[in-house]
């Protein structure tokens, strides 16, 4: 399996590594939709590069943030391992362009699933001819500027979780997500969604994928119930400030009723007498 000079060229400077087997390459961008045979794609390194990306970045938090529990590194962890942060990672290597694929492709943006996959491919590649430390430094090149922005957002983007929680702090139940509207081929649909909280329905977003359609729904649903300002990727969750706000309105109305009650009460009793 050959690959022109030039790709290699690119792809060796992105990932800091010459190779000794430059087929590893090719396969690592030749997209199942390209080739005959499954097993000709990038799939399998796909699934290698996954696991080794996912060691060392819990390897690389677990040094990092000493004082942090299980369930921190776990948030942010998948949070930095997503496939659509890989695919954010392929777009800032520059590599989603030389990604071979098949003629139903033709037009159409590269979606970020398969975005996601060559990054992940590449990994294992660097892995398999330079070893551990070669995928290390490629890794963490592209992932660690997103490390500490990642752990002080707290919410590692997922919007969702955030509302069901805020949802059940208003007793409301589970969001409920509605799709309004759909486009595109089958390979690269985009779909409209609202979410409902309670007897609320919050206004729809596109997103290229149901998953980022839910998310931006959810983030803006936030945003209407003043718990989220900011603009992605700077999104700030004000959950402390706007449950505090909204406990002091509840106490208000309770305390209101006691009074109300009580006056009712001590009007009662004077009639009586």
């Amino acid at each position: 399996m050959t690959i022109d000079d030039s790709v290699r060229q690119q792809v060796e400077s992105v990932v800091g590594h010459v190779f000794a087997n430059p087929s590893l390459i090719k396969c690592a961008l030749t997209h199942a939709s390209f080739v005959s045979q499954r097993i000709e794609s990038n799939e399998r390194l796909e699934l290698l590069g996954d696991s080794v990306l996912g060691l060392v970045v819990c390897d690389h938090l677990y040094a990092r943030y000493p004082d942090a529990d299980e369930g921190e590194l776990t948030k942010i962890k998948s949070y930095l391992v997503s496939r659509l942060k890989c695919a954010e990672y392929a777009n800032e290597a520059g590599v989603v362009s030389l990604v071979v694929l098949g003629k139903g492709f033709a037009g159409s943006a590269i979606p970020s699933s398969i975005a996601g996959s060559v990054f992940e491919a590449l990994i294992a590649a660097v892995y398999l001819d330079g070893g551990m430390e070669c995928a290390r430094r490629f890794i963490l090149r592209f992932v660690e500027p997103h490390v500490d922005l990642t752990e002080r957002m707290g919410h590692q983007m997922n919007f969702k979780s955030v509302l069901q929680q805020v949802a059940q702090s208003m007793e409301d139940g589970t969001p409920n997500y509605l799709v309004i509207d759909q486009k595109g081929p089958d390979h690269a649909k985009a779909f409209e969604i609202c979410v409902e909280v309670g007897r609320r329905r919050f206004a729809s977003c596109w997103g290229l994928n149901k998953k980022s359609a839910e998310q931006a729904a959810a983030l803006l649903a936030l945003r209407e119930l003043g718990y989220a300002d900011g603009e992605e990727p700077n999104v700030r969750i004000t959950w402390g400030i706007a449950l505090a706000n909204q406990l002091k309105v509840s106490a208000a109305i309770a305390a209101q009723t006691i009074a109300g009650s009580d006056d009712a009460s001590t009007s009662a009793s004077a009639k009586v007498e």
